[in-house]
């Protein structure tokens, strides 16, 4: 006997299969978790060091800018205060009270102030009104520092010129710094030269 077209086949129905998967073949392979954690964390981890890294390059430039901002203007007073007595020499050498006197260079000081430069080393040194007026060099300048100084000052006459001097040692290491501004006396009027001579400026 011939079956029928869409006739179920002999025996009745096929057992029922199970949704999903064919039976004998499990789930396609799931990625491997415990890998991706690692690579993650390496990632991670890497990400990390060079954050810190980049934190640690902007903490030293950081540190590097303050001092150096600090450093000048500390500097910044000696080259100030050196400069002004340049003016002042040339300023006294102008001025007399009798047009037929000759002009003269301020003398030399007596002493800087203060008298020692250790003093000024690693600190700051309150100068007195007395330490200037009673001194002939300064007082003929009159030239003196009103308040507290990093640097040692000083003055000297050398034959027809001068030198105003600043000298300093800021972080105490027995380095001492110096500043110079040099003049001369041409024809009537006195030359200051156009630049400072500066030694281990910012020691």
């Amino acid at each position: 006997m011939s079956q029928h077209p869409g006739a179920p086949p002999p025996g009745g129905f096929g057992a029922p299969q199970p949704y999903g998967y064919p039976q004998g073949q499990g789930a396609p392979p799931s990625p491997n978790k415990t890998s991706t954690g690692v690579i993650i964390a390496i990632v991670a981890g890497v990400v990390l060091l060079v954050l810190v890294g980049i934190v640690g390059v902007l903490a030293v430039l950081g540190i590097y800018g303050t001092r150096k901002y600090i450093a000048n203007a500390k500097t910044a007073e000696a080259r100030n205060a050196v400069s002004m007595m340049a003016r002042d020499a040339v300023s006294a050498y102008e001025e007399t009270d009798d047009p037929s006197a000759e002009h003269e260079l301020c003398p030399s000081a007596r002493a800087p102030v203060p008298a020692s430069i250790q003093d000024v080393s690693a600190r700051k040194y309150m100068s007195s009104s007395a330490d200037w007026s009673g001194d002939p060099g300064f007082s003929c300048l009159g030239f003196e520092m009103s308040a507290p100084q990093y640097y040692q000052y000083d003055y000297k006459r050398i034959g027809a010129g001068f030198t105003a001097i600043a000298r300093g040692d800021l972080n105490g290491d027995g380095v001492a710094s110096s500043f110079e501004l040099e003049g001369h006396v041409q024809g009537d009027t006195v030359v200051v030269a156009s630049s400072m001579k500066e030694t281990n400026p910012e020691e």
